[in-house]
């Protein structure tokens, strides 16, 4: 598992995911980068064709359940692993891949709204998988490829996106609170379990409360922490950016040039954190009420933004302003991971430090819990659509959580984690076949939105 968890998430796949994201910047004519402060505008106001469109949530709610899914423990945990294994130049690459994820966020969007269906029930359904089936011109490829990537995402979702974040829940707790894992597990089943009954509605509303609050919380705490370290940000800024393009050799010269280091674990990291490319944030775009799919594929761009751009830069900068890269252990390793975060927002804050990041985990990998409960439950009911099957997987679902919060099961998390990154391959094709179906819808829109303007 570890040699094809490697080849997933290794410079192979990672090119692909950067290297769709360049060539979908340019087919689009930089048009995702250029309208990046209308996508933002366009999320904090309340539209004029809501009322009369179809969907299952707003806008808004829309992208609060994808930020949710994506905002979670790679915020706080990866971006600290990032900068220990690729050194502080990471951060650098995060941002770069993020920048290109824009246009692949957009397009995949864009994708699972034009493409998406109603169901009996009178939702809507949409993401790759349906993108792949009716708009990919090999229909029996496209079929295949369809039923590969919902395959792949139900698998990740018990995983991935569930596992190992209610078991990030747990130890939190139980290292700062003391709170035995068991109960914290309990706690969490009957939370999820409550919030699913209510279907995507209430996994919306339970989202565009926790995550906007819980955001805002971190980045004005992440903010008040550089300030007062404000001493060491700008020699920790410099050191960022000369440990990205440096060319010396890293670790003695075991590690290869330092260059290499931080834009393999930087490019890794961020993806991994945004999920640009991965074809599961589009599963939440299509439940949205939009009367282009232009339009939403702009505001759930934006997540590619907020989650890289605002989230993890305060978490790296946070590291890099308090002066713990590169403090050992006890045993003499290096810190790393959540402690490393605690660390550096205990560097200014003390106690009350480790208390943000604990509860900035509990809270983000809870929602990151509720989105990918989304994202499996659809793809589940696209191999099986029966509502029978729909409650099965909820409840399932619900147990898991408290099978990750109460037990270490390494193998089964290196198998979510392959499995979250075999979702790109047919995505990936699904975007780079239909670029120019997405081209088509961009351009349209930017035509009347001009007009408009």
């Amino acid at each position: 598992m570890s040699a094809v968890n490697n080849f997933v998430w290794g410079p192979v796949m990672l090119t692909l995911l950067v290297g769709t994201g360049v060539f979908l910047t340019i087919r689009l004519k930089f048009l995702p980068w250029r309208n990046l402060g209308y996508a933002i505008k366009s999320v904090f106001s309340r539209p004029e064709y809501l009322d009369g469109s179809n969907g299952d949530i707003t806008p808004f709610q829309s992208l609060m359940t994808a930020l949710a899914a994506t905002i979670g423990t790679g915020n706080i945990v990866g971006v600290a692993t990032a900068m220990v294994l690729g050194g502080p130049g990471a951060l650098v690459w995060m941002w770069i891949a993020a920048i290109f994820g824009l246009s692949t966020k957009y397009s995949e969007s864009v994708l699972a709204v034009k493409y998406r269906v109603k169901k009996a029930n009178g939702q809507m359904a949409g993401g790759p998988m349906y993108a792949l089936e009716q708009g990919f011109p090999q229909k029996q490829i496209g079929k295949i490829l369809a039923f590969l990537f919902a395959l792949f995402a139900s698998l990740a979702s018990f995983g991935i996106g569930n596992m190992t974040q209610s078991n990030s829940i747990s130890d939190a707790i139980l290292s700062t609170f003391n709170v035995p894992n068991w109960i914290t597990g309990l706690i969490i089943l009957v939370l999820v379990f409550i919030v699913l009954v209510g279907g995507i509605q209430s996994i919306g509303r339970v989202c565009g409360t926790i995550v906007p609050i819980m955001g805002v919380f971190y980045f004005l705490a992440g903010i008040v922490v550089i300030i007062i370290n404000h001493a060491n940000l700008l020699p920790g800024i410099e050191k960022i950016f000369q440990m990205a393009f440096s060319t010396r050799a890293a670790a003695g010269g075991a590690g290869g040039m330092i260059i290499a280091q931080a834009l393999r674990y930087g490019v890794a990291r961020g993806v991994f954190s945004n999920e640009a490319g991965l074809g599961s944030a589009p599963i939440a775009a299509a439940a949205a009420k939009t009367d282009h799919p232009s339009r939403q594929g702009y505001i759930n761009m934006t997540g590619t933004f907020f989650d890289t751009i605002i989230i993890c830069s305060v978490t790296g900068l946070v590291i890099a302003s308090s002066g713990t890269l590169g403090q050992l252990d006890a045993q003499g390793n290096p810190i790393t991971g959540v402690r490393l975060t605690i660390a550096a927002f205990s560097s200014a804050l003390g106690h009350f430090g480790a208390l943000i990041v604990t509860i900035g985990i509990a809270l983000f990998a809870f929602s990151t819990i509720l989105g990918w409960e989304y994202y499996g439950e659809k793809s589940f009911e696209y191999l099986i659509d029966h509502p029978i099957a729909t409650k099965i997987y909820r409840i399932i679902y619900s147990l898991i959580t408290y099978v990750g919060a109460t037990t270490a099961l390494q193998t089964v998390w290196n198998i979510s984690d392959t499995m979250n990154g075999l979702m790109a391959i047919p995505n990936l094709i699904c975007l780079l076949v239909l670029s120019g179906k997405v081209a088509e819808e961009c351009f349209d829109f930017q035509k009347k939105y001009r007009f408009k303007k």
